[in-house]
């Protein structure tokens, strides 16, 4: 089942015929979409279309082109933005990402307080890109989100930053733990992302992002397993689940730890798979992550319509437009994201 709505650009080809729209447009064109998957009603989906229009950048009003007039590093066509959906709950949690591309968006308590640590006024060599997240869970209030983008520092500049953020949250003691455990593995990888989930003044949940190069499953559940609240059989029979048996972690798989106030070490672990690299079509990876979230105890029927819903062509004949799906084992069943990735631009 596709979802249309008026205005809507239609999906031919293999990317999204969008020229002319502008970003905020087709984004909430995308979003209303999603929000008619998700069975969510139609009043509260017109309220949250245009909570997200107020909520993106202003590089929202501008048309879309042949090509990205500003590259971002949220896709690999420079697309600026994401869709995502955590299946754990009742409801689903249908999220939104976007590089704000050097634009000031909404204001965020905990991260405004740390921002300065992240440009060049305290000897960065470049200021991070700043990416924004909104997280909603009808009929919930809407959840912010911080990242700070360190992929373009050099090593020794990200682990200084962070370091001075964790120790600002009273968190040294926990990010020594976590860094000291996860550098005793063999591997290779990187800190790419420090995060700040706007939630309630000090217990703001703090994040940070490794990318792990060239890993096999192995390596990357014991990263995972660094987190206290980390059920590790049940993450390795979602990785399984996801790579199709395979003890290959795919391309570039992320691990996200997680941090709260009080507690010395890493919380939460979340493991992130790039099925992109996985699976030979995006019909292959929903079918993959469909028995996962079926073990899990959800109905994949959402997921599914979903999948088809925003993607520019049949599932059997595209590939990345379910990029990632990630999976934390802290107790909460369920607990799998989708990531969505949409093909505007011609990589070539």
């Amino acid at each position: 089942m596709t979802v249309r709505i008026a205005g809507f650009p239609e999906l031919t080809r293999e990317n999204y015929q969008a020229e002319g729209l502008s970003f905020g447009a087709f984004l909430g064109g995308l979003w209303a979409v999603a929000c008619g998957a998700l069975e969510v009603p139609y009043s509260q989906t017109l309220r949250s279309t245009r909570m997200v229009r107020s909520l993106l950048p202003a590089w929202s009003e501008e048309p879309i082109g042949l090509a990205p007039v500003q590259r971002s590093y949220v896709a690999d066509d420079g697309f600026p933005a994401e869709l995502s959906v955590n299946w754990s709950g009742r409801r689903p949690e249908l999220r939104m990402l976007f590089d704000s591309l050097g634009h000031r968006v909404f204001p965020d308590e905990p991260a405004d307080a740390l921002a300065t640590l992240f440009t060049p006024e305290t000897g960065r060599s470049s200021p991070a890109p700043v990416w924004h997240a909104i997280a909603w869970r009808p009929p919930a209030r809407v959840v912010h989100k911080t990242y700070f983008g360190l992929y373009e520092w050099p090593e020794a500049e990200r682990l200084a930053a962070v370091g001075e953020a964790m120790a600002r949250l009273d968190l040294t003691a926990a990010w020594d733990d976590a860094r000291t455990r996860v550098e005793a593995f063999d591997g290779r990888r990187e800190v790419e992302f420090f995060a700040v989930d706007l939630l309630d003044g000090r217990d703001a949940r703090v994040k940070i992002y490794y990318r792990n190069h060239d890993a096999d499953l192995a390596e990357v559940a014991r990263v995972a397993a660094v987190a206290r609240n980390h059920n590790a059989a049940a993450a390795t029979a979602a990785y399984r689940a996801l790579t199709g048996e395979r003890a290959a972690a795919g391309q570039a798989a992320l691990t996200c730890l997680a941090f709260r106030s009080g507690v010395a070490s890493a919380v939460e672990s979340t493991t992130y798979l790039r099925l992109s690299t996985l699976t030979a079509t995006d019909q292959e990876a929903v079918d993959r992550t469909s028995a996962l979230l079926s073990s899990e105890g959800v109905d994949p029927g959402r997921f599914r319509a979903l999948s088809a819903a925003v993607a520019p062509r049949s599932l059997a004949h595209s590939t990345g437009v379910l990029e990632l799906v990630s999976f934390r084992a802290a107790g909460r069943p369920g607990d799998v994201t989708t990531y969505f990735r949409f093909p505007v631009f011609d990589l070539s």
